[in-house]
């Protein structure tokens, strides 16, 4: 395989499927059998989920609900999001352990550094949830903190498109893609492909992404093994 340890990030909207709230339990067996067969191929795997298909704090500010409240809501709805996932890892029999930023031990392990990375050498799927536990943090800053604490590899970001591309390919159809591009290039040409504290976290701390079509059956082992996949966010 071409990596050994990876982080995996999904927003909450992939979760819904067709749905317009919530989550779509084919979709989330889909991605939880993507994750089996990466598991099964010898990758350490760890996950953070977003929390938009059920609730986005940042959108409350202007409906009279205070900031730091809402971005605490945020957080429970990422936790939500990771113990179904778990759900689905687990009837596929992949073992797995939720940790959470947010201490709730009726549910979830806390966030311990060095047992996240003992669960991920024994084979479990880490599924980090809560966020970092503060508010104005975006998930992807979660994910990137994540990553960089456990020592993974790569970031994978599963998104709805198969990669980064020259404008929104959903909205311009002369958008062309890019299969590698350098970090610099990224700040250069403004894209947006995480929020800017996340990515400059990993262009600091050397670690590179992975921008790919999740929804695509096998894209993530395809990845693994070393083909060409979605686009490389490198140095």
């Amino acid at each position: 395989m071409k990596y050994n340890r990876i982080l995996l990030k999904l927003s909450g909207e992939s979760l819904m499927g067709s749905k317009q709230f919530g989550i779509d339990t084919e979709k989330l067996s889909s991605y939880a059998l993507e994750i089996k067969q990466a598991v099964e191929a010898g990758v350490e795997v760890a996950v953070v989920i977003g929390g938009g298909n059920i609730f986005r704090g940042v959108q409350v500010e202007g409906e009279g609900l205070d900031r730091v409240q809402g971005d605490h809501m945020g957080m429970l709805a990422t936790i939500i999001n990771g113990m179904a996932l778990q759900s689905s890892l687990e009837k596929e029999g992949v073992k797995t352990r939720l940790m959470t930023a947010i201490k709730m031990e009726q549910v979830a392990e806390p966030y311990i550094r060095r047992r996240a990375i003992r669960h991920l050498q024994k084979g479990r799927v880490v599924i980090f949830g809560g966020g970092t536990g503060n508010p104005y943090f975006t998930t992807d800053t979660a994910a990137t903190l994540r990553a960089i604490e456990i020592e993974a590899d790569i970031i994978l970001k599963g998104t709805r498109v198969d990669g980064i591309y020259t404008a929104d390919p959903e909205k311009d159809k002369t958008a062309t893609k890019y299969d590698t591009i350098s970090f610099k290039e990224v700040y250069e040409k403004g894209l947006n492909i995480m929020d800017m504290t996340a990515f400059t976290l990993c262009n600091e701390n050397k670690l590179p992404i992975v921008v790919f079509d999740i929804n695509k059956s096998q894209n993530l082992i395809k990845m693994l093994k070393g083909e060409s996949v979605g686009t490389l966010v490198n140095f």
